[in-house]
């Protein structure tokens, strides 16, 4: 099977939602809550063991995750690792080194990034404390 950039093999796409999640620190639980009532840690679960996600879920999930959705479907660990592989010669830079690296990255961007994602996490932690307390003060009226 290719994927539709015509590359060999499978893409897995609900592991990829699974490293997804992961790297933004956001238990099966908690992205479960934010997929709907409908959803549970389970359910969170099985949608990471599948390898073809529906479409309109894909977008729902990449919503969440505030990734585009073609990065859950075109994400290939096996190629990510070859390239990462090809691209040092391990003889030659850990004998000799590399005394000019060159890093494509705007620190001010990574910056800017890791204070957005921490906002978007103090944001959900917030909005869970306000539920769990609203859930709260609802069985103490029970009572």
């Amino acid at each position: 099977m290719t994927d539709p950039n015509n590359r060999p093999g499978k893409i897995h796409q609900g592991r990829n939602i699974k490293r997804f999640r992961e790297m933004m620190g956001i238990k099966q639980e908690s992205f479960a809550h934010d997929l709907g009532e409908d959803w549970s840690q389970k359910k969170v679960s099985l949608l990471e063991q599948k390898e073809t996600i529906e479409e309109d879920i894909l977008r729902q999930v990449s919503g969440l995750l505030n990734i585009p959705v073609e990065a859950i479907q075109n994400f290939d660990e096996e190629q990510a690792v070859n390239i990462i592989a090809n691209t040092f010669n391990i003889e030659k830079d850990a004998y000799v080194g590399n005394s000019n690296p060159t890093f494509n990255v705007n620190p001010l961007n990574e910056i800017k990034k890791l204070h957005e994602d921490k906002i978007a996490l103090y944001e959900r932690m917030l909005k869970e404390k306000d539920e769990m307390m609203a859930r709260l003060e609802r069985l103490l009226e029970g009572k």
